[in-house]
Parts: structure tokens; sequence; C-alpha cells
């Protein structure tokens, strides 16, 4: 056995003190914890004596039942309590104990037998009721156009379309063409009873927040209040933008029935020429000047309209445009008041005033690359604009306000060296696009919103290709515009590894654009047409003409009114009011495919019933007694302006009042009620009031 060393002799020496020393703070550790376990159980025992000293002041029955509390109850005592809740048995009259017994013993009685039946049976029932009840709520779009909810310039209104598609919705629901999904939210739309719509034409919101006491049936029963861009604010047609539905989500004009086209203008080429009211609804929300005259309004003819196109297009290029509630939906900067006014503050407008747009107005390719910066956003690098020959008339490098963190190379193709010496800002890149762009302009991108906000810039005349064009069948789910390019121009673009080319997209953007013009607004849009029709749309016009069925593919798709689509699956919808009205109503149903009949023929076979009433008065009295028949009832009153004179306004707000009880009164439960006041011209917009017809008493216990 070898003698250990002296270093090793020094090493077992620091061990054995370093052992001494733990033992001694492991002895002081437990001095520590008995000290603590004597003074808890002092503790115990003290709250013990105190117990026992109120038990043996209280009744004998009361101390059999009360036990000392613990901290820490031990492991027989939940034993004990689990199997007394094993075993107790439903309180009798013989054995239930007094209310100070029951919270005492904090014992909750078992259910057995007949009474458990009973019992689970009708809470089963309720959660079937629960289950069948539908519900409405706003989001936020809704909430900030709702009157109470916002006041004044704060409130952002909602378009008379979005309310359309709320009731196509609550009909249809997702086969609905369009869904109301950026404002509100309906839940169970296949338990909606019925949806019935009162239209009363000449009443605006301000009529409505002056007397809104008069109007107590409204306060009373529609919980959602609403501000709305109704027609009436552009010189347009309410029953028109109620009863057509845009054939795409980028169709500006409301088209109606092929046959009924063709017989008002000539002929089908004619119909679709003519602009529509998309641009003076835009007027509403930016600042235009009079001064050009839009295509339409030069002449009432068809073949003037035809002249005024350009040789290229087969159809006005303000078609395409996105309508300012499709503007709000693809997220675009708009210049509206309330919370987009504040997050849209520092942006400013291309042009300080504009032109109307017309079927002649030019049209630009714009693309933007951007970088990530310090901000966590990302600011414009790199701006490339086309004009309509393909040249491009600005093209720039751009130094961000903040420093850049990702270039992402690989999608801008921006690198640091590429951005060495450039001094080009973003306030000078807007400076010249309100110099270079003129007052009609038409801005064309592939998803331009992103462009718009990297540029902090506003614009009315939007054609953007991630819209108009669709191949996944989804108008929801976009296209990238290299697959777009390749399959509808035959070129590819943005294969290269150093990024993505903003004049090359513009370009493609451009021509996607122009192939669309020389075809037709259904072109390249599976939505409309069908995946199975793809193929006949990316065939020339020639080659198309050539097939037998294109009379009956052009038929099909341009049968568009609200009528068609709600009385699908065997239902049924009827329209009221006086003959004024209803002449109206009818451009929507002339040699329609529809079973259409009067009210004295009207049978369960039929899908539209057509009712004439008298007056105002005549048209809510039948309404109220037929809407419980049909899945969806629109009666349309028509208040003239010598009903709202000052010595008929009471009169006549009191006779509103009760016409909408009336229709409130008939209407079944889990029904749709909607009350529209269309506005004034040119004065203020209307307004929307609408709930659902719910029993409160399903929800409560």
């Amino acid at each position: 056995m070898k003698t250990p060393t002296v270093r090793q002799l020094q090493r077992i020496e620091k061990k054995r003190k370093k052992m001494a020393a733990l033992l001694e703070i492991t002895k002081l550790n437990d001095k520590d914890r008995e000290a603590k376990a004597l003074a808890l159980k002092q503790a115990q025992v003290e709250e013990l004596k105190m117990n026992v000293s109120n038990d043996q002041s209280g009744s004998n029955s009361d101390s059999s039942s009360k036990s000392p509390s613990r901290k820490r109850p031990c492991i027989r005592t939940i034993e004990d309590n689990a199997l007394e809740q094993i075993d107790s048995k439903p309180l009798t009259n013989e054995n239930e104990g007094s209310e100070e017994q029951n919270s005492v013993t904090n014992k909750k009685p078992r259910l057995s037998g007949e009474e458990y039946l009973k019992l689970k049976q009708e809470l089963r029932e309720r959660k079937q009721r629960l289950m069948s009840i539908p519900r409405f709520r706003l989001k936020n779009v809704g909430e900030n156009a709702s009157i109470d909810n916002i006041k004044g310039d704060d409130r952002i209104p909602i378009f008379l379309s979005d309310v359309q598609h709320l009731l196509m919705y609550s009909l249809l629901g997702h086969h609905s063409p369009y869904l109301p999904a950026r404002w509100c939210s309906l839940e169970k739309y296949n338990k909606v009873s019925h949806t019935s719509v009162l239209v009363v034409e000449g009443l605006s919101l301000f009529h409505f927040m002056a007397y809104e006491s008069m109007f107590s049936n409204i306060t009373t029963h529609m919980s959602n209040r609403l501000e709305v861009v109704t027609p009436a604010a552009y010189g347009g047609s309410v029953v028109e933008e109620l009863a057509a539905v845009p054939l795409t989500g980028t169709q500006s004009q409301r088209l109606i029935r092929i046959n009924w086209l063709v017989t008002e203008f000539g002929s089908l080429e004619a119909a679709l020429q003519s602009t529509g009211d998309l641009v003076k609804l835009l007027r509403t929300v930016f600042p235009m000047r009079p001064g050009q005259t839009s295509a339409d309004e030069k002449s009432s003819s068809g073949a003037k309209i035809h002249e005024e196109l350009p040789i290229t297009d087969k159809f006005p290029r303000t078609q395409l445009l996105l309508s300012p509630w499709q503007l709000v939906e693809e997220n675009y900067p708009l210049p509206l008041k309330g919370e987009l006014a504040k997050k849209y503050k520092e942006y400013i407008l291309t042009k300080d005033t504009y032109l109307e747009a017309t079927p002649r107005s030019p049209m630009f390719g714009l693309d933007c690359e951007m970088c990530r910066t310090t901000t966590g956003l990302l600011e414009l690098t790199r701006i490339s604009v086309v004009d309509e020959r393909m040249n491009i008339i600005y093209e720039t490098l751009v130094k961000p306000d903040n420093r850049i963190t990702d270039y992402l190379t690989r999608y801008s193709g921006i690198t640091r060296e590429l951005l060495e010496g450039v001094t080009t800002t973003l306030f000078d890149v807007q400076q010249a696009l309100m110099k270079i762009l003129p007052p009609d302009a038409i801005l064309i991108g592939h998803s331009l919103n992103s462009d718009l906000h990297s540029l902090k810039m506003m614009h009315p005349y939007i054609i953007d290709t991630s819209v108009i064009y669709n191949i996944t069948g989804d108008r929801y789910r976009k296209t990238k515009l290299q697959t777009l390019a390749r399959e509808f121009l035959n070129e590819r673009i943005q294969e290269g590894r150093r990024g993505h080319c903003p004049a090359e997209d513009s370009r493609a953007s451009l021509k996607l654009a122009q192939l669309k013009l020389a075809n037709s607004v259904d072109f390249g849009d599976s939505v409309l047409t069908g995946q199975r029709d793809m193929e006949i749309l990316k065939m020339g016009a020639e080659k198309r003409k050539s097939l037998k069925t294109v009379d009956t593919f052009e038929l099909r798709n341009y049968a568009t009114s609200i009528f068609n689509h709600v009385t699908k699956d065997k239902k049924s919808a009827a329209i009221i009011g006086t003959e004024e009205v209803m002449n109206e109503y009818s451009r929507y149903l002339k040699n329609s495919s529809l079973s259409i009949m009067d009210d004295k023929n009207f049978e369960a076979s039929d899908q539209v019933r057509l009712v004439v009433a008298e007056n105002n008065k005549n048209a809510v009295k039948r309404a109220s007694n037929v809407l419980m028949e049909h899945a969806f009832t629109l009666c349309h009153v028509r208040i003239s302006e010598e009903q709202l004179m000052d010595e008929n306004i009471e009169k006549t707000f009191k006779a509103v009042n009760k016409w909408v009880r009336k229709i409130w009164q008939h209407t079944a439960l889990h029904g749709l009620g909607c009350v529209v006041f269309s506005g004034q011209n040119n004065a203020a917009n209307g307004a929307c009031f609408l709930d659902l017809k719910t029993d409160i008493t399903v929800l409560t216990p």
C-alpha cells in the first residue's frame, strides 16, 4: 500500500473540513424545522381549543357535525368525505335538514331515479333549443358604423351592398355569391326562419337621429343600427342596388337579365359599354371636380357608347374598378372618416382632385419592392410605373426613412450595395407620382394595396389582377402573379434568384388587365364561370364564337337578380309595393326562368309573388300577412317630399313607426328583420336597422 503524498493529505483534509461544515449546516436546518413544526403544532392546538369552546357553547347537534379545521387535512379525512359524498342519498321530507345544517355540512344532494332523468331531459331539451338559435353580431367594421357606439364624424358607414350580402347569406349561407364577413357574423344561418325587409325610401339617417323618440319600434326591436352609404348619395337607384347582384367581385355595374339588357340597349355589347354608378359612388369618397362627362352620360344610345371605347377593349375598363366596399375589404387605404382617418393620417392623395374615370381613362401598371426596417414594417425601396405601351415612365430606387434590418433580397432584389448612394426619399416619390399621374388615371397591380401602403398614398381607381382573375374557384384564395402570367400570358416571371423586378411585374399586371378587356368580364374568373369552363375562357374570341354552346354560355352567366339566388332550394320570395315601385323591380324579373305570379293567383309551386298595393299602408298590411309564407319578403314604400313637410312630418313618422311594428309582430321566431332608410339625394346617408327575433326566455336558465 502506497503512502499518501503531502498534496493528497491536504486534499483529504479539505474534504473533511467541508463535510464537517455541511454537517453543522444540516443540524442548524434541522433545528429550524423543529422550531417551525413546534410553532405550527402550538397554533393548531390553540385553534383546536377555540373550536372546542365554540362547540360547547353551541347545541349538541351542532357539535357533532363540526370538526377542527386543518390547513393540510389528513388522507383519512379526504377519504371519509369522499365516502360520505358517495353514500349520501337524495334529500326527502324525512331527512331534509335546516338551511343552516346544509351550509355547515356543505353536502350536495345526489339525484337518482325519476328526478334525475327528468332534470337530464330538461337540460338536453334546453341544449337543443340553444343549438337551434341563430346569432348575429357586428364585427369591428360594423361597430365602426354603429349609430349607438360611434358618434358623428368618427363613424365609418357601410354600403348598401353590404346589407345585400347579409340578406343573401341569411338565405343561402356559404352558397351565397358574396359573404358579409367583413362587417358582421351570422351564426347558424340555416336556423334563420325567414328574412323580411322593409325599405323606406325618402327617409335618411338625419330623420332618425333628429326624431329618434318617434321611432320607438326601431329602438325597441332593432338593436343593430348602422349608418349606410346608399345610392341616394350619388344619384343611384336603391331598387337596383338591392335587387341586382354583381356578376363578379370586380364588376361595378349592377347588370340584370340578359334579355332585358338586349331590349333596353339594343344589344348585349351596347349594354356592357355602360359605365354604371361606380364612379359616382367613388365620388362620395374621393374629391372630384366636374368637367369631364363619362361615356354613358354623353349619349343614351348604345352606338355612341361603343364608339367611346378604345379599339382594343370589348367592354368599359371602368367595370373592372374596385368599388369602395371592395377597397375596404381588400385593405386599400381610403380617405374615410373615423378610425380610418386616424390610421391613414400620414397618407396623401395621388391628386388634390380627380376627374371621373371613363372607358378611355389611361391605365398604368405599378409595382413596388419593400424591405423591412427597424420599425418592424415594410418600407419602400424601389418603384416602377409603366404606361399602356409598356414603356417605363418612372422608376427609381428609394432610401427608406429608417434603417433596414432585412433586405428580403430573395423577393425584393434589393441589396446593401444597390442602395449605396441613393438619396431619393418617399416624399420625392410621392411628389413625382402626383405630377406624372393624370386626374383620371387607373392604377393596375397585383394586390396593389401593399404597394399603396408602402407609398403611403390613396387612389380611387384601382384594378387589382388578384381580384379580376381567379383560377382557384374561391373568391378568397388569391392566385400568384407568376401563375397568372404563365397560364394566361404564356410568360415566365419571378424565376430569377436575384428577386422580383418591379418593371416586369407591373408589365405583367397591365397585360393581364388588357387581355381581360380584349375578351369579356368573365374571362379568367372561375368563381363566375365554374372550373370546368376555364378552358373555354382561355380561348380567344374567335375560337369561342365557333363553339355552338356560346349563346347558352353567355345567357347563363348574366342571370344576376337577387331573386334568382334566394329562390334556390325550393324557396320563395315576395315583393310588395305600389305600382310605381313594382315597375322598377319588374326589370329584374322580365324574361326570367323564375315562376312568377301575382298575389291573387300565387300557388305554393310558384317562386316569386308580386303584390301591387294601392298605397304604402296597404303594402305594409299585405306584407305582414304573407311574410310568414316566404323565405324572403321585400316590402318597399316610398315617402314623398310632401309627406316630409313640417306640417306632415310627425304624422309620417308615426305611420312609419306603426309599419315597423306590424312587420316585426308578424315576423316568426328566429326571423331576420331589416329596415332600410334609403337616404336623400346629395343630402344625408341612409340607415339600416336589423335584428334577429329571438325568444329571450330560451337564453335564460
